[in-house]
């Protein structure tokens, strides 16, 4: 039997990088695969990709930090699959390294919108059905600008260490009900979401700092194996955990 066989996974931000990479190698452990994006030809791809891979999937266009696209799309993923059973939050955008004192409220509400509001009005939508299963598995795509401070610019490296925060205390809250909340916590990895960046130039300057102390940049499927053992039983006594998947570079 495949590992995720007969589960239904909503992964967000699933039609490039980390979260296609997931939805793929869900799928083919068995899971039916809710592929989410803010751009629906890229999903919709994906999804028929996973279909002619012999898996299960649908393509749904949502903006994570649109609270009513959000109940829309977790509505249509049960009325799809019948369950949700796993939830990964992988969508994320990055904040162009910029310092505090450059921070606009448009920048600030932006970054916090994808990375924690998104997160938040997903995961209590999920949490409905789960706790009425009476299991279920939320993965959270941190980063390891969510446990060190040079990382990243303000809003970005805040909005990752309040995702921690959000799964470690919902794996704490529902533990007894059969849930479990982990985040995975990458380092560098060969994804697009620095595509069409403008980086601050002396913010970047200061993050890139301490580039030449990683050993290599990681491959989105190095990731989704990680997230694959999150959403498996092989991780069943795990929970509010924070995994860092970096190659080393933080224990410099």
């Amino acid at each position: 039997m495949k590992k995720l066989e007969n589960k239904t996974a909503i992964v967000t931000g699933a039609a490039s990088g980390m979260g296609k990479a997931i939805a793929r190698l869900f799928a083919l452990n068995g899971a039916k695969v809710v592929v989410v994006d803010l751009n629906p030809d890229d999903a919709m791809d994906t999804a028929e990709m996973i279909r002619m891979e012999v898996g299960h999937a649908i393509g749904l266009k949502c903006d994570v930090s649109n609270e009513i696209q959000v109940k829309k799309m977790v509505h249509a993923a049960q009325l799809e699959f019948g369950s949700i059973d796993i939830l990964v939050n992988n969508a994320g955008i990055m904040d162009d390294f910029t310092p505090l004192d450059k921070v606009t409220n448009e920048r600030w509400d932006k970054v916090m919108g994808v990375n924690i509001n998104g997160p938040f009005y997903i995961s209590r939508e999920a949490i409905v059905p789960m706790l009425k299963q009476g299991k279920g598995v939320m993965i959270h795509i941190s980063s390891i600008g969510g446990t060190h401070g040079a990382r990243a610019g303000l809003a970005y490296t805040t909005s990752k260490h309040a995702l921690i925060g959000m799964s470690r205390n919902i794996g704490f809250m529902y533990a007894k009900k059969g849930i479990r909340s982990n985040v995975i916590a990458p380092g560098g990895v060969n994804t697009n979401i620095m595509q069409n960046a403008l980086p601050d130039e002396e913010g970047a300057k200061l993050c890139s700092s301490g580039a030449a102390s990683m050993p290599r940049m990681g491959e989105p499927e190095e990731i989704a194996k990680i997230a694959l053992f999150l959403a498996s039983e092989d991780s069943s006594f795990v929970n509010g955990e924070v995994l860092t998947a970096d190659g080393g570079w933080t224990a410099y």
